[in-house]
């Protein structure tokens, strides 16, 4: 599962004030809800896009702090998929993924890489035990 932050001034519920159906407009039906770390997200059993198995995506809340986008994509083997003669939908499946966080964070493909990079070494500059 992977968090993401919108940009600094920006809120997820201003980007997209209606999550369920954008999950649904990129990804297919969503086929209910199941909680993960104390979010309660949607899940599409069967997007479709025939790259994904399985999707996850909704707000983690926290209180006293902006919102993030939770996103968790279960997908198949990339050479099974174009061995199946799908080669384009793995190219439309990175398209969807990157559109839908651009349209969700306001933060393009490398600036999510840059935040991730720099949280991964705020993280390892802390002394055990000090979240």
């Amino acid at each position: 599962m992977k968090e993401y932050k919108m940009r600094r001034g920006e809120h997820l519920e201003d980007r997209i004030p209606d999550m369920k159906a954008k999950v649904e407009e990129y990804f297919g039906e969503i086929t209910g809800t199941e909680e993960h770390n104390g979010h309660e997200l949607y899940v599409v059993e069967d997007p479709d896009n025939p790259v994904f198995d399985r999707i996850l995506a909704g707000a983690a809340e926290y209180s006293g702090k902006k919102d993030k986008l939770a996103v968790h994509f279960e997908e198949r083997d990339a050479e099974e998929v174009i061995a199946e003669g799908n080669a384009d939908a793995a190219a439309d499946a990175v398209d969807k993924k990157n559109d839908f966080l651009l349209e969700a964070t306001g933060r393009d493909a490398k600036a999510r890489r840059d935040s991730l990079k720099r949280q991964v070494e705020d993280d390892a500059e802390k002394p055990d035990g000090v979240s």
